[in-house]
């Protein structure tokens, strides 16, 4: 599990098929292999690992080709800046909502509008996710957690502060672009109930 809250923002260092080498500013020291870290929003498993000279890591993780399919994994190439968040732990303060890790569909930004010092991105997910999006409710896209600020069919808004800008591969993000998107899992659970209920 996790919070949406990105603590480094990776590169990719190498592209191998369905294996990816990541390099990160994690100490090797603190990672095991087997651990869980969210790239861009999906939970990959570390398999290889290997300290770097900056006091950094490279970390190996294998994708399946549902995972290339269902996600933009598949149009990762050397160079792509991707947010990194490792796993939450019990003693961890739960900043964002709670993120699973698991890519729901992949949305597009339809537009990017300076607000101030903000910036407003306007998005578009698939006609199925609509109904899990909610205005003032939270939203994965590539692994940030964020606040939806307004919802007309399936486009919706989400305004970036500076820090999150700064924090996190958004500020690399124009119009067209893809993202990963993971729905809120309270607002899942919700409709399943609900269609349950239906029935």
């Amino acid at each position: 599990m996790f919070t949406g809250i990105i603590t480094d923002i990776g590169v990719v260092a190498g592209t191998d098929g369905g294996r990816f080498t990541i390099a990160s500013r994690y100490p090797a020291s603190e990672i095991l292999p087997g651990a869980s870290i969210a790239c861009d929003g999906c939970c990959l498993t570390v398999t290889e690992l290997a300290p770097a000279a900056d006091g950094g890591c490279q970390f190996g993780v294998d994708v399946s080709n549902e995972t290339l399919a269902c996600t933009t994994l598949g149009d990762w190439a050397v160079g792509r800046r991707i947010n990194l968040e490792r796993a939450l732990t019990l003693r961890d303060e739960l900043g964002g909502h709670i993120v699973s890790g698991h890519v729901d569909a992949v949305a597009r930004i339809l537009s990017r509008t300076d607000d101030g010092a903000s910036v407003r991105f306007e998005m578009e997910c698939p006609d199925n996710l609509a109904q899990f999006v909610a205005e003032k409710g939270s939203v994965a896209l590539n692994g940030v957690s964020l606040t939806v600020n307004a919802v007309s069919g399936a486009k919706f808004g989400v305004n970036l502060v500076p820090h999150t800008l700064q924090e996190t591969n958004w500020a690399d993000k124009q119009a067209g672009a893809a993202l990963n998107m993971e729905v809120d899992l309270l607002a899942r659970y919700v409709a399943r109930i609900t269609d349950m209920q239906r029935q």
